[in-house]
């Protein structure tokens, strides 16, 4: 590849900051620039990864074909269509808005302008989940605990949209069908929006999903389990490990057997700024699409007001 898409990051706080790191390394873009409202910060994370500081967005957006959306999440919409209005591909972290009415303005200005538009579900980029997604068959109880130490960001938003969401999108990726039913439960701890919550769905299909999610646990933990008719499949996402197990028979009688499975280990930001690069450069559609942040944010609303439902505000 010799061409390379000029690239820039729009907030470079605890998620931005890396983004630019990684475009800095990137064979396929080329780092022009940063901006963030806190000029002393773009200025540091410009000075790192060797790029320009830009106090001014327009600037920015006048000098590269693509650009990071790393800003709160209650202006991904404004942002996000500002940059695409002015004619660049767009990768906005998740979730893709704060509304579906927020996210279907974005999918349709993406469409109106000729524009990619990426989700940052960075977990499908996790090589234990491409392993995962492709052994997975007929998922019928599907477990998933994602917990966190409590950490003064997203605090604008829930542990649905900050971090259940990822889980979200990956059983909308591993399971057909849509979602039947949602009960919930979750609570308040430390900050004034729900951070610890559970929730299970269950599926046209029959599976059944029951989510964890916290960001105020002392144990950082990350694995999901997957029971199906003939086996059963465990991730751990930290480590990328995954554990596989099918039915089989020995001496006549069933005998549960150790599948082995290889995963290559890499950083999953680095494969999902590739593919949004990439994805640049040929015109495809990314992995994670707005239509597939779309559809993961209308589930964790539904879960926030399958919660409300039972007198939890939010």
């Amino acid at each position: 590849m010799t061409e390379r898409i000029r690239v820039g990051v729009v907030g470079v706080g605890s998620i931005g900051q890396h983004h630019a790191r990684v475009y800095a390394e990137s064979a396929a873009g080329e780092l022009i620039g940063v901006h963030d409202l806190q000029r002393e910060r773009a200025n540091t994370v410009a000075q790192k990864t060797g790029c320009t500081a830009f106090g001014d967005f327009d600037a920015l957006l006048d000098q590269v074909d693509a650009v990071s959306v790393a800003v709160p999440t209650l202006a991904h919409e404004h942002v996000g269509l500002h940059c695409l209005q002015a004619g660049c591909d767009v990768l906005i972290e998740k979730p893709i808005a704060i509304s579906v009415e927020a996210a279907d303005r974005l999918i349709a200005s993406a469409e109106t302008h000729g524009r990619l538009l990426q989700i940052g579900h960075v977990e499908r980029y996790n090589p234990a989940v491409e392993a995962l997604l492709s052994r997975v068959e007929r998922p019928g109880f599907v477990e998933i605990h994602r917990l966190g130490a409590f950490a003064s960001r997203s605090l604008e938003v829930d542990v649905i949209v900050d971090l259940m969401i990822h889980d979200i999108d990956i059983v909308h990726a591993m399971v057909p069908g849509e979602v039947d039913e949602v009960r919930a439960v979750g609570v308040p701890v430390l900050s004034d929006e729900i951070d610890i919550a559970n929730a299970r769905l269950e599926l046209s299909g029959g599976c059944i999903v029951n989510m964890t999610a916290s960001r105020v646990s002392l144990n950082r933990v990350r694995k999901v389990r997957i029971f199906e008719p003939s086996g059963y499949l465990s991730v751990d996402y930290s480590a990328q490990e995954v554990a596989q197990y099918r039915l089989g028979r020995e001496g006549g009688r069933p005998a549960i057997e150790a599948v082995p499975v290889q995963v290559s280990r890499a950083e999953p930001l680095v494969r999902q700024l590739d593919d949004f690069l990439r994805s640049a450069l040929t015109r495809r559609v990314p992995r994670v699409d707005g239509l597939s942040g779309r559809r993961a944010l209308e589930t964790a609303l539904r879960i926030r007001d399958a919660m409300t439902r039972r007198g939890v505000s939010d």
